[in-house]
């Protein structure tokens, strides 16, 4: 099983990035997936997350309006598109997959998200 996440960075205030984590060793379209990110000296919390099929998300009230998760269950990969990007967004991003009714879960390695001038 792996996640594998991608397109953290260096972006100003203001700016936009779009992760990606790619899933392999799982049935991905069955599978509820989010993402979560960790700051320095804080817990991880919990960002965004969407239903197997996609027809549901749910969003933090940090990023609402402003991120936008959703899945291609044909390339099992989840994505999360950031906009409006502030320093305090600023965390290591993290998907997660997990099975409902069932407790297993996945993690990826995470990725660097930084916003800063």
């Amino acid at each position: 099983v792996q996640l594998v996440e991608s397109g953290g960075g260096l972006v100003q205030p203001g700016g936009s990035l779009r992760l990606s984590c790619a899933a392999s060793g799982f049935t991905f379209s069955t599978y509820v997936m989010s993402w979560h990110r960790q700051a320095p000296g804080k817990e991880r919390e919990l960002v965004a997350a969407i239903t197997n099929d996609g027809s549901s998300a749910y969003y933090s009230e940090s990023v609402k309006g402003r991120f936008l998760i959703s899945r291609d269950n044909a390339k099992n990969t989840v994505y999360l598109q950031m906009n409006s990007l502030k320093p305090e967004d600023t965390a290591v991003y993290y998907c997660k997959a997990n099975r409902p009714r069932t407790g297993v879960l996945y993690w990826g390695q995470g990725t660097q998200v930084t916003v800063s001038s």
